[in-house]
C-alpha cells in the first residue's frame, strides 16, 4: 500500500484534505474489504464513464479499502462489458415483461441517443437491479467468508 506521507504530499489528492488519511482506505480488514466489495460491484454494472472516480468517491465517504474499491470495478473491462451488459439488458426485459428486440450495437453518440428511448429503459433497470444485487452479496458474502476463515483459523490454533 502507498505510504500515508507521499498521499499527504500529492498536490493532485489535497483536495481531499484529511479524508485520504482514514486507515480504513488502506488497510485490508474484514469491513473495509466488505465496503470495498460492495462499492465497487455496485459501480461495475452502472454504465457510465468515470466508474473508477465515482467508486472512488463513494469509498472515501464510507471508509471503504480505496485500491479494493477501485480495482473491482473493473469487472466490467472491455472484454466482459457487452456480456455483462447485455445481461443486464435481459434482466431488465424480464422485470418489465417486455419482449426482448434485436439491436446492432454502433459505437456512435447518436445510437446511444436513439437507444434510450427503445432498449434503454430495460437496460437501465436491469443496471440497477444487478448492481443492488451483486453489492448486497459481495458485501455479505465477504462478511460471512472472512468470518468463516476467522473462526477455522482460530479453531486450528485451538487444536495446536
Amino acid at each position: 500500500m502507498p505510504d500515508h506521507q507521499t498521499i499527504k504530499d500529492n498536490k493532485c489528492l489535497k483536495i481531499f484534505g484529511t479524508l485520504l488519511h482514514n486507515a480504513n482506505l488502506w488497510h485490508l480488514n474484514r469491513h473495509s474489504v466488505a465496503k470495498a466489495f460492495a462499492v465497487g460491484l455496485f459501480f461495475a454494472f452502472i454504465p457510465v464513464p468515470f466508474q473508477m472516480v465515482l467508486a472512488a468517491g463513494i469509498a472515501i465517504i464510507v471508509h471503504a479499502n480505496l485500491p479494493l474499491a477501485i480495482a473491482l470495478v473493473w469487472i466490467t473491462n472491455p472484454i466482459s462489458m457487452p456480456f455483462i451488459f447485455y445481461a443486464c439488458y435481459l434482466v431488465g426485459t424480464w422485470i418489465l415483461a417486455v419482449p426482448a428486440e434485436e439491436f446492432l450495437f454502433e459505437a456512435s453518440w447518436q445510437w446511444v441517443l436513439d437507444s434510450l428511448s427503445t432498449i434503454g429503459p430495460a437496460f437501465l433497470l436491469g443496471c440497477g437491479v444487478l448492481a443492488v444485487i451483486f453489492s448486497i452479496l459481495g458485501y455479505f458474502g465477504i462478511q460471512i467468508l472472512w468470518r468463516y476463515q476467522t473462526i477455522k483459523a482460530w479453531n486450528s490454533r485451538q487444536h495446536k
